[in-house]
């Protein structure tokens, strides 16, 4: 089995836990728009495919979890790396890496390494995309403006 399908595993497991099966559905198809997202964005970046789709499936895991949003991209990365280390699915670079995204994911004003990059923009494609009648959210607005020229989806 491969690490990615493993993990998704993994993660269905943990998300079958949540007790509200409404909330459950939301969590799952968060989780797995934003590793499409990041899949596509880290191909079209040269980034690591597997490791941007890993990230996304993590980053929201803590906050569904434990029922709570308050400093869960921190709290999250040290799921994350209990996670990966329990599963052994990564080396110690490549948890670095997850877990550094997931850390900075909340963050969308700044910007840091390429792949934290690639897990802000997808969280941000999937938070735009999967209810078009919203409006965007302020602190999200020139990122999504910036994957719309990206992307070739100028007005």
């Amino acid at each position: 089995m491969g690490r990615l399908k493993e993990l998704r595993k993994y993660v269905n497991q943990q998300l079958e836990k949540m007790s509200d099966p409404e909330e459950r559905i939301k969590a799952a198809a968060h989780l797995y728009g934003v590793s499409l997202a990041a899949t596509m964005i880290s191909e079209k970046r040269h980034q690591n495919t597997e490791l941007a789709s890993m990230a996304a499936m993590l980053h929201d895991l803590y906050a569904y979890e434990n029922g709570t949003y308050e400093d869960h991209a921190h709290r999250g990365a040290v799921l994350a790396e209990e996670i990966l280390k329990k599963l052994a699915l990564t080396d110690e670079e490549e948890t670095k890496t997850i877990c550094s995204a997931i850390y900075h994911h909340d963050d969308k004003a700044s910007v840091d390494s390429p792949m934290d990059e690639v897990l802000k923009d997808a969280d941000v494609c999937h938070h735009v995309m999967n209810d078009l009648s919203k409006e965007v959210k302020e602190k999200e607005r020139i990122r999504y403006e910036n994957l719309r020229k990206e992307f070739g989806f100028e007005k």
